[in-house]
């Protein structure tokens, strides 16, 4: 069976107002008709787009399954409009809400990706505030990065960092991942200390399925372990994989995070 990952266009949705209007590029694969398993939603990582292996894997076994399936583009990722630099947890946020509720999926698992997680638990949060928290059938968390930006970065900022965030407003990191480095700004770094969520008890009111590497050199393990920590309540599951990366893209690791899928859409 080829992939469902369609040629033409996305489609565009515009988030936001005036100068802080932005188009965001989306694919939405209906449900075949009768099919009553929720919608898989795809949260990207930071400078991942929806046309990486793992989303893109995720809407072929959506399709396989005859459920629909909802992945998009951050501002500044991909396909969407925006200035990357201009990227905050709360902006992402804003998004994927708007695309959740364009979509009004009836049901719908989460799958986060590294900092997809974060948005994804800033996200069930939000639906349930609005009293719709029902609407999340199930949590899948891959590589979860919450609070990444004071737990992880924060800490372990060297002097000459510091400065270029105080003097130019961002700093430069390379990255194993692709060619030009990773942009940290300033603006990200204060957003993120407004959307912490390892403050607390993490209430989700669903299942989670957290899949972590051991051998993650961008987010440890123990930061998958410290989550699981602020969930006593809800039902979790950790699948840790000894020999995984942060990436967690190999066909062993896609197996992993579909079945886990599965799981939540049949629960």
């Amino acid at each position: 069976m080829s992939l469902p990952l369609s040629n033409t266009d996305p489609d565009m949705l515009e988030v936001g107002h005036g100068p802080e209007s932005r188009r965001i590029a989306m694919r939405v694969l209906k449900a075949k008709s009768g099919n009553s398993l929720p919608t898989l939603v795809w949260l990207g990582g930071y400078r991942s787009d929806m046309t990486g292996t793992k989303a893109v894997e995720l809407e072929r076994h959506a399709a396989a399954a005859g459920s629909a399936c909802i992945r998009f583009d951050y501002s500044g990722h991909g396909a969407s409009g925006g200035a990357f630099t201009d990227g905050t947890i709360s902006r992402w946020l804003e998004e994927s809400l708007a695309v959740i509720d364009h979509a009004a999926p009836e049901r719908m698992v989460l799958v986060g990706s590294s900092m997809g997680c974060w948005v994804a638990l800033r996200l069930i949060a939000e639906l349930r505030a609005r009293g719709q928290g029902e609407k999340v059938a199930g949590l899948v968390l891959i590589a979860p990065a919450p609070d990444f930006t004071s737990d992880l970065i924060e800490p372990n900022l060297s002097d000459a960092e510091r400065a270029s965030l105080s003097e130019r407003g961002y700093f430069e990191e390379p990255t194993p991942y692709g060619p030009d480095p990773n942009i940290f700004t300033a603006r990200l770094i204060e957003d993120g200390r407004q959307n912490r969520v390892l403050t607390g008890i993490i209430e989700t009111g669903c299942p989670v399925h957290i899949l972590q590497g051991m051998q993650d050199p961008d987010v440890p393990y123990a930061h998958a372990l410290k989550l699981m920590e602020h969930l006593p309540s809800d039902d979790v599951v950790m699948t840790l994989i000894r020999d995984g990366d942060h990436r967690l893209s190999r066909p062993e690791d896609i197996a992993r995070i579909l079945a886990a899928v599965d799981a939540m859409a049949a629960g």
